[in-house]
């Protein structure tokens, strides 16, 4: 009995990442594809179903229409589009809110998302994972004595609910892991724990075989 709970506990180590992920990948496109019309399939247009084809379809699309808004012709129609929206009470405010939150966080040089950090949460002596977001500004950084900074505590296993702290920068410490390494310590619980950092400034040394004398060395 030991060792049939030993096979299955390693069995389901291998599968469960791979169902997982490709049950994630699965509900992503079934998303993208729900979003092409019928008369653009497969089957309407060619009269043979293709799998994945409206997947791809739906990603040449969101290319052409980068390439498109590259240039000032695009970006002309985009402003008149954008301008249109706000006019519209109720759609003015979800695009203007869901715009500036996408515009910050998969802007190629923002700031949001680009570091983990330590903070001490929900109560001092409880350490956690943040994800610097940003800088208070506005209204709020008037009530804020002294240097504050955003940061978003994702929970655990879910990382895609969170809160959302403003906290002293002296507060918070930084961390050299990547926001992946992060990601993966959050998602795991703490079981998949990062890498020890690597000394700044500390050489590199390189093994060498017997009897091969390092650069600098004498012959004996």
């Amino acid at each position: 009995m030991r060792i049939f709970k030993k096979y299955f506990i390693t069995g389901l180590l291998i599968w469960v990442p791979l169902v997982i992920t490709v049950w994630v990948l699965g509900v992503l496109i079934a998303t993208l594809e729900g979003f092409v019309p019928g008369f653009l399939s497969a089957q309407s247009l060619f009269g043979v179903d293709i799998p994945g084809f409206r997947f791809v379809l739906v990603i040449v699309v969101v290319l052409l229409t980068g390439v498109f808004a590259a240039n000032l012709l695009g970006r002309t129609m985009l402003e008149q589009w954008e301008k249109l929206l706000g006019r519209i009470p109720l759609v003015r405010s979800i695009y203007n809110s869901v715009k500036q939150v996408s515009d910050t966080v998969l802007a190629p040089n923002g700031q949001a998302f680009r570091q983990a950090v330590l903070v001490q949460y929900p109560r001092q002596g409880s350490w956690t994972i943040a994800f610097l977001t940003g800088t208070p500004s506005g209204e709020v950084a008037t009530h804020l004595p002294g240097d504050h900074v955003s940061v978003y505590v994702p929970t655990t296993p879910n990382p895609t609910s969170g809160f959302f702290l403003m906290m002293p920068r002296t507060e918070v410490v930084d961390l050299q892991m990547s926001v992946d390494s992060a990601l993966k310590y959050v998602v795991s619980m703490g079981v998949v724990a990062p890498p020890p950092p690597v000394p700044v400034g500390r050489p590199t040394e390189i093994p060498t075989a017997p009897g091969v004398r390092q650069r600098g060395e004498n012959a004996p």
